[in-house]
């Protein structure tokens, strides 16, 4: 449903409306004949109404208290599972090893708490858009009264900077102009009139309706109200945003199979451990179950979760410098999975400033260089500057007087006062090399016939100071050529017109999407200080057409390219006409423009031919709020990852429902950021492209934690699995393993959430939606490293048993020698596919020297310090056990140097 009620006979009888219970069974004419008898309302009359109907508001939002977030936290197998550990370790008496895995719980659920993003208020957003005064006209007079209390009957007036307090249908325009960007997508102010449309027009054109919501630009009008509320065109996109589903991020779904997976693995190799201890270990109940927690806690990567939260704050921080504000954390790495992304037109790819891009006068057609209201830029003739011509100049003149616009220049940026294609041909004045400001001096303005839209065009009566006076016009093209009878040459001689050539040229400029406007001048006698429309009507002097456009922003141009580049399909989906979307389309380097579909085309298709056409066409033009939602969800059926960028009321839903939504923070409206998890500071596209680079960069940085941690993890429960199974002593205690995983583990993990990108980062295909984090290599370097790791922790173990014969010694020199094969493990890991024993990979970068040296310092402690001696049943070693830590460590970055070069021969033997 696009939303109806467009023609004059129907529009206030909308189904479900107050009016249409009322003239259920009555006929259209006759309906409409008694909504005339019955508006203007009275009080009364409105007031009975307004308890039937209730106030012209949108729904309240539900909002998300602190204890649903502190809920959200909780629901995870990781933490059900220290939580027990906590429960069971307490009532044993073992209250130091509570303690620490209580500690652990506590700290990761308190860093999701504080990073889960604030709760949704895009309801919110669209319910501040509504106005809150209205002028409407009752029984006993006028009279300003809140929106919130209007019903529909209420006549209401519309003056320009008015926000339209409801849906309207018109009885009254002059030149009445609204914004309707924000439901539309249109970047012009559209023309309103009280000629009736077809039942099936598309919202954009609807022209005999006002909507709530919108602004209006010029003129002035008069209509009645038909929707209230929630049955308003942004109060039916208010309901489609609360009823639409925020879909989980693909590292978050990741993450929770993960994690089930894991916890399913450590309680049945627990549970089977505990029972063969009972039956072979010769082990106590309370020691084995000591045993079994310890293999609890090695096997869950406690510090996985604030590795990941650090690593997508490295984002989060990298795509503030870019102008880019993350919303909902990790979204960030998301960006690094799209393959698709849907673009709004208007405001994203295009500047949402009109411009003047061709002109044609004296037969020859200029092209308009520069963007926007900058007045950079010049008119060209085969990509050079045009000479001086008396006609380009005349034509510069028309455009600069016959002209209410302003345009000044604050914060480096262009305000227009007044209308946009006004301010657009003054810029076109001045690109021509005319002197606007002096001209309005030297030329004053005597009269003038305003814009109407029964008259179509504009004019305006000018005199120097010469005695001379002349008149200029400028209006639709077909308007102004009929009053035209000659038009002036290249060398500004009036010459005969020629019809038949000029429509032609029309006809081709507005099949490139272009907007044309005709530019004359009639010659008036001295002295004259009026015009008369009537005798306008012919005499006049063709100077020649003008085709405007909302341009596309050349960083847009060159962040598709790049796009395409990534293997990542750049969608178009606007609320535009067809013809401009496919031209705009064309201009940006879109690929598949020459089939555009519109609303009507998809309102006709089934969700299997939807898809079908997703998937093929990159342009879809005349679109409503519930067809940018059904593509979205077409693409991501096609298991699609996608981003959607919007800036207007009608994209809110999508954004929300797309896997990353981001929202234009110039020039968006507050409901399409707060329905967005990524919102850009500077609206300039080639920011996603940043941010897919930063994303992909993020994903590949967790790849390396994962593949950091998860050997230190597999290594310590091999080595408890096996000393278990063989009757030896543990060679770490389940306190001393929390404090390798939380303390040098996260260390030197975090550093890794700095790594730089990679080169080719983005000549890469999009990865697949459901890849999982551990696959192929991952997981055969996570079982090599963790057997290596094992065999590190038994040898530092039995050799201080063989040399030393202390059991606290033993342990002490395997936790030491563990965190030393952490460290040189980190030089490896940084690099995984490439030699690791280089200048750069030995250096390595500030962070990770700096992350060396804060785990040596913390080892020391570990082992030297009283206090941590007590706690963790740890003594000084002699040098000659920490040389054995040392050459551990260096003997397992030697295995795997040996082992990537072996694996980068056998790839490059197969390629």
């Amino acid at each position: 449903m696009t939303g109806s009620p467009p023609s004059s006979d129907s529009a206030a009888l909308e189904p479900g409306s107050l009016l249409s219970e009322h003239w259920q069974a009555v006929p259209a004419a006759e309906a409409r004949e008694r909504l005339k008898a019955e508006h203007p309302l009275s009080n009364a009359e409105a007031a009975e109404r307004l308890a039937t109907l209730g106030y012209n508001r949108l729904p309240e939002a539900a909002a998300s208290g602190p204890l649903a977030r502190l809920g959200r936290q909780l629901k995870n197998f990781l933490i059900y599972m220290l939580m027990t550990a906590v429960v069971i370790t307490g009532a044993l008496g073992h209250w130091v090893d509570a303690g620490v895995i209580l500690a652990v719980v506590v700290i990761q659920t308190l860093v999701g708490f504080l990073q889960e993003g604030r709760a949704e208020q895009a309801l919110s957003a669209i319910r501040h858009m509504l106005a809150p005064k209205a002028r409407v006209v009752r029984k006993d007079g006028q009279h300003q009264v809140d929106a919130a209390e209007l019903v529909p009957g209420d006549t209401i007036l519309l003056e320009p900077g008015d926000r339209v307090p409801a849906d309207i249908r018109l009885e009254k325009c002059h030149n009445l102009k609204i914004e309707e960007a924000i439901l539309t997508g249109e970047s012009e102010a559209v023309d309103k009139t009280t000629e009736p449309v077809e039942a099936e027009a598309a919202l954009g054109d609807q022209t005999c309706m006002a909507f709530s919501g919108t602004m209006v630009a010029t003129g002035t009008g008069r209509g009645v109200v038909v929707r209230t509320g929630a049955s308003t065109e942004i109060g039916r996109i208010s309901g489609l945003l609360a009823s639409t589903t925020t879909l989980k991020t693909p590292l978050l779904e990741q993450m929770d199979r993960f994690a089930r997976v894991l916890s399913i693995i450590v309680i049945l190799t627990g549970v089977a451990i505990f029972f063969g201890g009972l039956a072979f270990s010769g082990l106590e109940f309370r020691e084995l179950f000591m045993a079994v927690v310890g293999l609890t806690v090695a096997a869950i990567p406690e510090g996985l979760p604030a590795i990941l939260t650090i690593t997508l704050a490295i984002g989060v921080r990298q795509m503030a410098r870019r102008k880019a504000v993350v919303r909902r954390m990790p979204v960030i790495e998301t960006l690094g999975a799209v393959s698709v992304i849907c673009s709004d037109k208007t405001g994203t790819l295009t500047r949402n400033e009109m411009m003047v891009t061709a002109a044609v006068a004296g037969g020859q057609r200029f092209d308009v260089t520069g963007e926007g209201y900058s007045f950079e830029g010049a008119v060209c003739r085969n990509d050079a500057p045009a000479d001086a011509s008396p006609v380009l100049a005349e034509m510069a003149r028309a455009a600069a007087l016959c002209n209410d616009a302003s345009i000044s220049h604050r914060d480096g940026r262009a305000v227009i006062h007044g209308d946009p294609m006004e301010a657009a041909l003054k810029v076109f004045a001045s690109k021509a090399e005319f002197d606007v400001e002096a001209s309005a001096r030297d030329w004053p303005r005597v009269d003038e016939v305003p814009f109407d839209t029964n008259i179509r065009f504009m004019a305006t009566l000018h005199h120097d100071h010469h005695g001379h006076e002349v008149a200029y016009l400028k209006g639709a093209p077909e308007r102004i050529l009929r009053m035209c009878s000659h038009q002036l040459s290249d060398t500004g001689e009036p010459v005969e017109l020629d019809h038949p050539a000029w429509d032609g040229i029309i006809a081709g400029m507005a099949s490139e999407g272009l907007r044309v406007l005709a530019i004359a001048r009639r010659p008036v006698a001295a002295g004259r200080r009026e015009l008369v429309v009537e005798e306008l009507e012919q005499g006049a002097e063709l100077l020649g057409v003008v085709g405007l456009l909302d341009p596309p922003r050349q960083e847009a141009i060159r962040a598709i390219e790049e796009c395409h580049s990534a293997g990542i399909r750049v969608k178009m989906i606007t609320g535009d006409h067809a013809l401009t979307a496919g031209a705009i389309a064309r201009k940006l380097g879109l690929r598949n423009t020459d089939k555009v579909l519109t609303g009507k085309d998809l309102d006709a298709m089934d969700e299997q031919q939807l898809q079908q056409a997703a998937g093929e066409v990159d342009v879809f033009a005349r679109t409503s709020p519930e067809h940018k939602l059904r593509l979205v969800a077409a693409l991501q059926a096609l298991h699609g990852v996608v981003a959607m960028t919007g800036d207007g009321v009608n994209d809110a839903p999508a954004l929300k429902r797309a896997d990353v939504g981001i929202a234009m923070g110039v020039k968006g409206s507050e409901a399409a950021r707060e329905a967005s998890s990524v919102v850009l500071l500077d609206d300039n596209f080639a920011s996603i492209v940043a941010a897919v680079r930063e994303g992909r960069t993020v994903y590949t940085n967790l790849r390396k934690g994962i593949a950091f941690m998860l050997p230190i993890n597999g290594g310590e429960s091999i080595s408890l699995i096996t000393a278990l199974l063989l009757g030896l002593a543990l060679p770490i205690s389940a306190l001393q393993i929390l404090w390798v995983n939380m303390v040098s583990s996260v260390v030197l993990a975090m550093t890794l959430a700095f790594e730089p990108p990679e080169p080719g980062v983005m000549a890469q295909p999009p990865r697949p939606r459901d890849e999982s984090l551990l696959r192929g290599f991952v997981v055969w370097r996570v079982v090599f490293v963790s057997l290596l790791f094992l065999a590190g922790i038994f040898g530092a173990w039995f050799w201080a048993m063989y040399n030393y014969d202390d059991a606290v010694v033993a342990s002490t020199l395997a936790v030491n020698t563990l965190v030393a094969m952490e460290v040189f493990y980190l030089f490896a890991v940084r690099y995984l596919d490439t030699p690791s024993i280089t200048l750069r990979g030995v250096l390595g970068t500030p962070v990770v020297l700096l992350a060396v040296f804060a785990v040596i310092v913390l080892q020391s402690l570990f082992t030297w310090v009283p206090w941590f001696q007590d706690t963790f049943a740890s003594t000084a070693l002699s040098p000659e056990a920490l040389g054995f830590a040392v050459l551990a460590g260096v003997a397992v970055l030697v295995l795997l140097e040996l082992e990537t070069a072996i694996r980068r021969r056998f790839r490059a033997a197969r390629g």
